[in-house]
């Protein structure tokens, strides 16, 4: 029997990271195109609003976490990649392959939802402009609130670091984590939760390769306008800059409030008393 070829390792990787990727931009995308484009058509209430839209991109975190984590850690976010890779927890010869699997399968994903969803966008925005551009990107205040550009950036900083810190408390092994196949489903009601309070914004993209996949997809089938705001400055920066410095701020901060004081010798989880002699010393 012939021996099936050796396949690097990194390779598998950046598969899980791509598809696992894919997965959360189908269903995150595709609601707010059935929210917003689908509900403006026709009945508003009929095909969601902004609490669907959060339990879906919380549904697509999940199953994206459960495709991609046996194999690639799940990743599915260079915030999350980063961070780990500063704090000595990833390596750094892998990040750029990591971000660029995360960010490939995020603009596959777009460009599936764009394409499924071509008559009724056509026909809501015919110009695609900035009425439908939120579909695939964010924006400042979602385009109607009144938030700019560094209103918005910290909103970004504050969500990622937010989502980075409660990552940690989750899949932190001192840390009395949930059972391995429950970690996804808690990460997902994260987002969903993040989504539900920090929404409004700046649309709570917290994720680099979640915005630009998506707004290279649109700017690339028609949307001109994808890389500026409702004020025509320049954006799409903003959910890369923000993320990436909130993520490395939530992840230390989990490292400065809650990792350093956890026991490193396997034992329960439960601080030590200080009776105890180990306890004393630190």
């Amino acid at each position: 029997m012939a021996e099936r070829p050796r396949i690097p390792a990194l390779a598998g990787e950046l598969a899980a990271e791509f598809a696992g990727t894919m997965i959360l931009i189908l269903f995150g995308v595709g609601v707010v195109a059935q929210a917003v484009a689908g509900s403006g058509l026709g009945d508003p209430q009929s095909l969601g609003g902004h609490d669907s839209i959060a339990w879906a991109w919380g549904l697509g975190v999940t199953l994206g976490v459960y495709v991609a984590a046996r194999i690639s850690g799940a990743h599915l976010n260079p915030a999350v990649t980063v961070a780990l890779a500063v704090f000595k927890e990833f390596a750094w010869r892998k990040t750029v392959p990591y971000i660029a699997a995360q960010t490939a399968g995020a603009f596959v994903a777009a460009l599936i939802v764009r394409w499924n969803y071509s008559e009724i966008l056509n026909k809501f925005d015919p110009g695609l402009t900035i009425k439908s551009q939120g579909v695939f990107s964010t924006l400042p205040g979602n385009g109607g609130l009144p938030v700019g550009t560094w209103g918005a950036f910290r909103d970004q900083v504050i969500g990622t670091a937010i989502l980075l810190f409660l990552i940690k408390v989750l899949t932190d092994a001192r840390n009395r984590p949930p059972l391995a196949n429950l970690t996804p489903f808690l990460i997902g009601l994260v987002v969903v939760a993040i989504g539900m309070a920090f929404g409004s914004a700046a649309g709570y993209a917290i994720n680099p390769a979640r915005d630009f996949g998506p707004r290279l997809a649109s700017f690339l089938t028609g949307y001109g306008g994808a890389w500026r705001d409702q004020y025509g400055d320049l954006y799409f920066w903003v959910p890369i800059v923000g993320p990436l410095i909130g993520g490395v701020l939530g992840a230390g901060l989990y490292k400065l409030l809650i990792g350093r004081f956890l026991p490193d010798d396997g034992s329960s989880g439960e601080l030590p008393t200080k009776a105890e002699p180990e306890y004393e010393k630190t």
